[in-house]
């Protein structure tokens, strides 16, 4: 893959990165299940930006289907371990305007990312997500799907929390674990700087000082919500306790 370098400082992050929704909406029936990834079809995906590339859509767009590609090889192998079919997501949308994509009646706001259970897609702000990925770089990007692609995963296993602090944290944890192993297997190369970057988005998209853990909505902290990350980067899914 083409080598990326980092624009500008981790610190102008938090001016990008003001919103990571996840939409829950009415449960409804996968589309039609399209091509799955080979496992051993592509070489290791490198996160690694370099210090003389230049960051463009097409990168950014490729690093989004890789994200989903590995996100799908690596489920679907912690499914058939486990004996259960796995199904990947319908669609993954991008938009660019307020309220292009509707899950369940809802429309989409901007500066966000979203799993949509209705129709089974994981839908993102295509020009905010490119913001982040030319500020932080695109590990945050591997994250961002990990993230949503994780709450997909909690459909497919009826897991629904009571809160959704407890929901979030735990996708978090997924998505540190999908990363982790797939570095682990050779699918994923972190280099110099990568977990840097992961630490800064998650800090950035932690919820606000004062805002109350049961809330509806809620997320986490940025130290929870990069602890729950850290647990399953460093011991897989053992610590999301999805049973």
């Amino acid at each position: 893959m083409p080598h990326r370098r980092r624009l500008v400082p981790v610190v102008l992050a938090v001016a990008v990165i003001t919103a990571l929704g996840c939409v829950s909406a009415p449960r409804s029936d996968p589309a039609a299940e399209r091509p799955r990834a080979d496992p051993g079809a592509t070489a290791a995906t490198t996160l690694d930006p370099d210090v003389d590339g230049t960051d463009t859509v097409e990168e950014f767009e490729s690093d989004v289907g890789d994200a989903r590609e590995i996100a799908e090889v690596y489920w679907g192998a912690e499914f058939q371990r486990s004996g259960l079919r796995f199904e990947p997501i319908a669609e993954l949308i991008p938009y660019d305007r307020e309220g292009e994509v509707d899950c369940g009646g809802q429309g989409l706001g901007l500066n966000n990312a979203a799993y949509c259970s209705a129709g089974d897609f994981i839908a993102y702000d295509s020009d905010w997500a490119f913001q982040a990925f030319r500020q932080i770089g695109d590990a945050f990007i591997f994250y961002l799907l990990g993230h949503e692609y994780a709450h997909a995963i909690q459909r497919r296993l009826s897991i629904q929390k009571q809160f959704t602090i407890e929901q979030e944290l735990q996708a978090d944890c997924m998505a540190g674990a999908y990363i982790g192993d797939m570095e682990k297997q050779g699918r994923l190369k972190l280099e110099d700087g990568d977990l840097s970057e992961l630490a800064a988005g998650l800090e950035a998209v932690g919820d606000d000082p004062g805002q109350p853990w049961f809330a509806e909505g809620a997320h986490g902290t940025a130290r929870q919500r990069t602890q729950a990350f850290s647990n399953g980067y460093n011991d897989s899914l053992e610590p999301c306790n999805l049973s």
